[in-house]
């Protein structure tokens, strides 16, 4: 379901309370005001000593049943600016999608900015089922998805009315749209108005040339630097996890953490598909491991 505009997002929702059960939990955590307990421990990890994670194969979902009007043709062929950026990028759209070929769609920015599903499906294990979750740069909404397919209920927020259409399809595409709220808006905005039981931050990296910074900082995150971004979302939620560039500052990584009071812990891991670095996760909150785990 798609909502438009930034008016007070209980009074979007209130009308699909009842079509959608999870949103009377929402609702109900708009409305929170009591706020949970931290310890006070500090579990950052440094750049030598961040774990790794190298997941394999992602858990294929059950596709939804194909829409009765078929398009024409799958992927970017109707987007002439999406056809240029799949040429480099087509040989890793299953690594993207493993449901591509049933119709999954992308913007020319979804080809080089969605998070590969293996790596979404690892973020994704991190938060409990039954969580509420809002993905704050939903894109075209491969995190979303990871997300619902894991059990939680997600509130997908994404300003370009484009990706939201998308992101919606996409999730159709595997079958898990019923849990999914889809909001066109500007997470900062929205953010004073929202609750939820975790935070997924991915937002935009600056465009492929980002690479290009031996070290990417965090003021380098668009539209608003890292430390704005993520204290906007400790205002919705205790638990936060960040994706970021694979060349990024840990040591700014590790500062966020002491932006609570008291401080939370966190973990950063290597996110890497087929051998290949693609990024850092950052968990904070109760979604970074005890060191007991690892």
């Amino acid at each position: 379901m798609v909502k438009a505009g930034a008016a007070p997002l209980v009074h979007l929702l209130r009308r699909r309370a009842r079509a959608l059960p999870f949103l009377h939990r929402f609702l109900r955590l708009l409305g929170a005001t009591t706020t949970k307990t931290f310890r006070r421990r500090l579990t950052a990890r440094s750049t030598r000593g961040r774990s790794v994670a190298s997941p394999g194969e992602p858990k294929r979902l059950a596709a939804a049943e194909e829409p009765q009007e078929q398009e024409q043709a799958v992927g970017p062929a109707r987007d002439p600016d999406a056809a240029v950026a799949a040429g480099k990028y087509w040989a890793h759209r299953h690594s993207l999608f493993s449901l591509y070929d049933r119709g999954v769609r992308m913007d020319a920015e979804g080809w080089y900015s969605a998070t590969p599903e293996s790596i979404a499906a690892s973020q994704a294990a991190r938060a409990a089922p039954g969580d509420l979750v809002v993905d704050a740069f939903a894109g075209c909404g491969g995190n979303s998805i990871q997300f619902a397919a894991r059990g939680c209920y997600v509130v997908a927020v994404e300003i370009d009315p484009r990706k939201v259409e998308l992101a919606a399809h996409n999730a159709r595409v595997y079958g898990v749209e019923d849990r999914i709220e889809f909001v066109v808006g500007d997470f900062f905005h929205l953010a004073p108005s929202l609750k939820a039981d975790l935070v997924f931050l991915s937002p935009p990296w600056g465009g492929p040339s980002y690479i290009q910074a031996p070290v990417y900082t965090l003021d380098m995150l668009k539209p608003k630097d890292g430390y704005t971004t993520f204290q906007a979302a400790q205002k919705i939620a205790p638990n936060v996890i960040m994706f970021l560039p694979r060349t990024v500052d840990i040591s700014q990584v590790e500062e966020l953490s002491w932006l609570s009071c008291p401080p939370l812990d966190v973990e950063t891991e290597e996110s890497y598909v087929q051998h290949r670095l693609k990024g850092i996760t950052a968990y904070f909150g109760r979604t970074a491991r005890p060191p007991s785990d690892h």
